[in-house]
């Protein structure tokens, strides 16, 4: 799009750079990148995430490190070389990396200038629920923001199963769908329990410390009634769905929400499905989990994938929004200011 003429190219160029951030994730906190059990022991994987590529690797004690998937030599993609235990060795010319980003061995120049430079940027990553959480951070913040990780991960009396799908979908698309209640009244009439309740509701958003709560004001405890946007160094939602006494013991059936943006047209879907269970009600969710209900989950997140897919890439441009949508424009709003922080702040 040719840039208006009365806007500075300074100007322009922070425009645009608002518009990548909106369109690939923002950056100074932590997202998911993939399962853990993604990346074995002594094994690596390379990944896509906030549009950048990535290198995944463990060592054999299960020490997980993550790496800019470029070489600070010639830059060949790290991926494609040899996992040394500790370290990476570039197929190219065999420069060594280790997790820290550092060059530890330029083996066709011993004593070269560039062993002992931190050369490549290595993200901080932690582990929960069986994910592998990454912080991005930008130039002027480069060290981690405080993460608070989600309670019905870390609660041992919550027992949680992680679904992770991967979705052609811009990630703003999975996140506005989870902040969208009322459409498991519809796309989810046929499954599971999301038949149940009203078919009409009134909303309101209810502000917290953390985020807010898009929730019914005429209805609880019957269907996807709330849904709760939760920023705390990682963006996650929770919601609660009520369950049958024929689904086993542990109430309400919950749902801890995370979305990576791979790249502008690609997300990674991470859904904890949870119940607060221990003992032998914690076995028998699990065996219920695992031989009945499993599989109508996936099933909803097929619904969710094909209707999302399906989407215009243009389609949050050209809406008619009503009442039941302040949920997805409370978010946008709060993602597009802080996409033009960010890079207002760059540009200063």
């Amino acid at each position: 799009m040719p840039t208006n003429p009365t806007t500075s190219p300074g100007a322009a160029a922070t425009a645009a750079v608002a518009d990548r951030l909106y369109a690939t994730g923002l950056r100074n906190q932590w997202h998911p990148v993939v399962p853990s059990h993604f990346v074995a022991p002594g094994g690596m994987r390379r990944v896509t995430a906030i549009g950048e590529h990535w290198l995944l690797f463990r060592r054999a004690d299960g020490t997980l490190h993550m790496l800019a998937d470029r070489c600070p030599h010639r830059g060949a993609r790290l991926s494609l070389g040899r996992h040394l235990g500790d370290r990476i060795s570039c197929w190219y010319h065999g420069v060594e990396v280790d997790g820290t980003g550092t060059v530890t061995s330029v083996p066709g120049l011993p004593g070269c200038t560039l062993e002992g430079k931190q050369l490549v940027p290595s993200p901080p990553v932690r582990e929960i629920g069986g994910a592998i959480l990454a912080y991005f951070g930008d130039a002027q913040h480069p060290e981690p923001c405080e993460l608070t990780l989600p309670e019905p991960l870390t609660d041992p009396g919550t027992d949680a199963f992680l679904c992770y799908a991967e979705w052609d979908v811009p990630w703003r698309y999975g996140m506005e769908n989870l902040l969208d209640p009322m459409h498991g009244q519809f796309l989810h009439h046929e499954s599971h329990t999301m038949g149940d309740g009203d078919t009409t509701a009134k909303f309101r958003i209810r502000e917290t410390e953390r985020g807010y709560f898009f929730e019914k004001t005429d209805q609880r405890g019957v269907n996807f009634d709330w849904v709760e946007l939760c920023r705390t160094g990682v963006d996650w939602v929770d919601l609660s769905i009520p369950y049958p006494p024929s689904a086993g013991p542990g109430g309400p059936f919950g749902i801890v929400g995370m979305v990576c943006p791979i790249d502008a047209d690609r997300s990674g879907v991470f859904f904890w499905r949870y119940r607060r269970v221990t003992g032998w009600q914690r076995d028998t969710w699990r065996f219920l989990y695992r031989t009945l209900i499993e599989e109508r989950h996936w099933h909803v997140l097929e619904q969710d994938r094909t209707m999302l897919e399906a989407l215009p890439h243009d389609a949050d441009q050209a809406e008619n929004l009503y009442q039941h949508d302040l949920g997805v424009v409370r978010l946008r709003r709060l993602y597009r200011a802080e996409a033009e922080r960010q890079a207002a702040a760059l540009a200063t």
